[in-house]
This record gives structure tokens, sequence and C-alpha cells, in this order.
């Protein structure tokens, strides 16, 4: 069967060279004024209409045609094999050069005896039928997944698999990550999972931007909170009050307990120097404390709670 059927593509491909050699002698190939050849479909609208008209003499679409009278160009009979189909003489007529051309059909892919439409489309790098490399395969998903929608449910049912995510590089992850969670709301949900993970928690807290952000966001909703009670809560001038009570007691606490840890600090060194660096950390977190008695001092006497940049250095260690 498989000998029957080659002679009837080797009958069909001299059948289609016929209709190429003909539809040459009706109307030559004609180089634009760029050089370059024209391919089908790209002809000259007259070219194009003797074409069509030839096409409907014999029953053929013109598509047909074009593709048959542009192969038969690429190939002139003394350089067309036999035994090998029209379909592979198209496909390999891609190739720009003519040497590269004549000689390339003469020798087949190594460890063939012959030609394949996919190996003619591997030679000029097109897109195979049947993908056999993780390329080729790459290249056919890429193919298939061009709308959008078929993109998004391709990409979902991956990433549901253990086995492709592992594999996923991490800056390609972090790429994905972040391209999800550019909705605000999406975001929000994904970062309060992982939160909720004792050991990222504890990683994302080690980024020093990352907790400060984190400290500001809760700071700032605390405000909120804050400002919609006031705003809205009947009780809200008697709590001012209590707040302004609970405030006066913390700070007061606050000293009392730096002055009874230091009473206690302080009588043990009693006949004892300290190290040239111990000293100079104890000078560090004194000043650090003179600074923030200042500040103190300065809240309490004017109501102004917000420190200057040197004051915000010095308590950050900088």
């Amino acid at each position: 069967m498989v000998a029957e059927l080659r002679q009837v593509v080797e009958q069909q491909t001299q059948g289609q060279f016929t209709i190429g050699d003909r539809a040459l002698e009706i109307e030559p190939m004609r180089v634009p004024d760029d050089g370059r050849e024209a391919l089908p479909r790209q002809d000259l609208f007259t070219v194009r209409q003797a074409l069509a008209r030839l096409a409907e003499d014999i029953g053929l679409r013109r598509s047909a045609v074009e593709n048959a009278r542009w192969t038969a160009s690429r190939w002139p009979k003394e350089h067309r094999q036999s035994g090998v189909s029209f379909t592979v003489h198209r496909v390999l007529g891609g190739i720009p050069d003519e040497e590269e051309r004549f000689a390339a059909i003469k020798q087949p892919p190594e460890g063939k005896s012959r030609w394949t439409v996919d190996d003619a489309n591997r030679r000029v790098g097109r897109q195979v039928e049947n993908p056999a490399s993780p390329q080729e395969k790459i290249t056919a998903i890429h193919s298939l997944a061009r709308d959008e929608e078929v993109a998004a449910v391709v990409t979902s049912d991956f990433l549901r698999r253990p086995a492709v995510a592992a594999q996923v590089k991490a800056e390609d992850k972090v790429r994905v990550v972040k391209e999800f969670t550019r909705d605000e709301n999406v975001a929000v949900t994904a970062v309060t999972g992982l939160l909720r993970r004792p050991d990222v928690a504890f990683k994302a807290m080690s980024d020093d931007t990352a907790r400060h952000q984190v400290n500001h966001a809760q700071v700032e909703r605390s405000r909120q909170a804050r400002d919609q009670f006031e705003d809205t809560s009947p009780v809200a001038p008697a709590v001012r009050h209590i707040d302004r009570t609970v405030e006066f007691l913390d700070l007061v606490t606050a000293c009392h307990s730096f002055v009874a840890a230091a009473g206690r600090a302080v009588p043990g060194l009693r006949d004892r120097t300290l190290g040239e660096d111990e000293r100079t950390i104890v000078h560090e977190n004194v000043a650090k404390v003179r600074a923030t008695l200042d500040w103190i001092e300065t809240a309490v006497d004017t109501g102004k709670v917000d420190m200057d940049g040197e004051l915000a250095r010095l308590l950050k260690g900088e």
C-alpha cells in the first residue's frame, strides 16, 4: 500500500509542477522594485486576475494555482527530485539561497532516507505538525494559546500541577505573582494568606521596607478607626478625656520604669571598669535616652509629638 501510494504522490507532484509550469508561462514571476520575488497572494492585481481566470478554467482555487506557480519558479526542472513530494518542494522552496536550496533537497536529515513535511519545516524554521523537541512543543503550545482566554485557562491548569510549578524558576514565579496581584483585591487576599504562615511572616518582616510598611499600615489603620469613632460615636468626647488620662498614665509609668531599671543596674557598676566597646554602647544609648527625654518634654509642653529628622535617625541607630 505504501509503495502504491508513493506512486500516487509522485503523480500528484508531477501534476502540481505541470500546473505551476503552465501558470508561469501565462504569468512569469515578476520582481518588484524592492528586488524581492513576490510570494503567493502578493502579486500585482493584473497577475492575480489572470491566475484567478486560469484557476476557474481548471476547477481549482486561485491560491492552489498561485502556490503551484511559485513552487515551480523555485525549482527548475533539473533540480526537482523524484520521490520528494510537492509539499516538501514547496516548503524547502523557502530557502533563499539557490545553491543551498538545491543541495538541501538532495540531503535528507541525518538518519532518514527521505524528506518528511515536518523535517522540511524544521529546515526552514517553521512550526511542525508533530512537535518532537521541547522547544517545538513550547512553540506549538504558544501557537494554540494565542487567544487570551485559552492562555489563561492553560496557565491556570499548568500551575495546579505541583511538578510543573516546582520547575518554574524562582524569578519567574515572583514575576508571575506580581502580575497576578496587580488587582488590589487579589493582592490583599494573597498577602493575608501568606502572612498567616509563620515562616513566611518571619522572613518578610526581616526586610526593613516591608516591616516599615506593615507598621505604617497598622498605625494608619488605627488612626482611621479612631477618626471614624470620633466622627460618629456619641460617647467620643468622654472617651477622649479617658484617652488623655491613659496616655498620661502610660507616660508616667514609662518614666518610673526607666528610673527603677536604672536604679537597679547602675549600682552594679561599682568598682567595675567597662571596656571601650561597652562604654561606647552605653554612651550611644544614653544619647538616645537624652534625645527621647527632650522629645517627651516638648510633647508635654507644646502637644507636638512629631520628631525631627535627627532624632528619628538617632532612635533608628543611624
